[in-house]
């Protein structure tokens, strides 16, 4: 592994779970070169969001896809010169095909929390898995500010119809890589361009629609109707278990996160809170992930 002394090591992983709570498993990885069982967990790619790289581990360890759900409790650790950081998720399983067995990964195995927390070999990965098993199950709610749009200044025509910028175009690659890994089937934009285009091109990739809510415009919403709207939109969620994004404006976003109880703060254009949500409709936790400040 090469480091370079003062710079972290980034790195993230999921907790893969499957089964009903009652009959609970999760899912261990055994590695040959240090004959240990672990999470399933990897270094970052360049340019790659923690997001991406949890799931994209998972799969290239396990051959399991996952959906993330609530983020857990980074791990951090000293690697010679530097520190290691660790990102980790709770993982909904989606699929897991059998496993064939390599160089890196020679045997995979799930077992239940308790026969897992006595095989793991290291501490910490037994304080994440304690972790994940005693939160209950959550959908994830995204509220995202839209791209990189056009000046105002140079935008002559209705502002609601003022598009993307190049830079906001570039900017939907890392929107995907946001909204693939926690699994996002549900579109919900403004009515404005600009919000619409920053959800269009994930939305076709798996098909999905975009449904356009004028309440949520920048012209056109008051707090009181947002707040409203955003209420209903989490219960929503909850209950249908949908994971769902949303995606508004900067004058608009406190109103937005206000009803989830979730304090706003300034955001970059294409950035975004990540509210879990259980199935009443409550908050369980949030994260925020700032497309322009990619660690990596």
């Amino acid at each position: 592994m090469s480091v370079t002394p003062g710079i972290p090591i980034w790195a993230a992983g999921a907790v893969p779970l499957r089964g009903t709570r009652d009959a609970r498993e999760v899912l261990l990885v055994h590695r040959p070169a240090y004959d240990d069982w672990t999470l399933p967990k990897g270094k970052a790619h360049p340019h790659e969001l923690l997001p991406t790289t949890a799931v994209r581990e998972v799969a290239e360890e396990s051959s399991v896809t996952v959906r993330l759900a609530t983020g857990l409790t980074p791990v951090r650790y000293p690697i010679g010169a530097t520190i290691k950081i660790v990102s980790w998720w709770v993982g909904a399983t989606v699929s897991a095909p059998r496993h064939a067995p390599n160089a890196e990964v020679d045997d995979v195995a799930w077992m239940s929390p308790e026969d897992a927390l006595a095989t793991l070999s290291y501490a910490d990965e037994r304080g994440v898995l304690t972790e994940a098993v005693s939160l209950p199950d959550t959908t994830p709610l995204i509220i995202i500010r839209h791209a990189k749009a056009l000046r105002r200044e140079a935008w002559r025509k209705d502002d609601r119809l003022r598009p993307l910028s190049e830079k906001g175009h570039e900017q939907l690659s890392y929107v995907a890589q946001i909204l693939k890994p926690f699994g996002i089937t549900h579109f919900i934009s403004s009515t404005s361009t600009r919000c619409v285009q920053t959800l269009r091109d994930y939305a076709n990739q798996i098909g999905s629609d975009i449904h356009t809510e004028t309440c949520l415009s920048e012209e056109k919403s008051t707090p009181a109707e947002v707040g409203g709207y955003m209420a209903r939109l989490a219960h929503a969620v909850g209950a249908s278990g949908i994971p769902t994004v949303v995606c508004g404006h900067s004058p608009v976003l406190p109103a937005m996160m206000a009803p989830l109880g979730i304090p706003a703060r300034p955001m970059a254009t294409a950035s975004c809170m990540i509210a879990h949500v259980d199935t009443n409709g409550a908050v369980v936790a949030s994260e925020w992930h700032d497309t322009l400040r990619v660690k990596i």
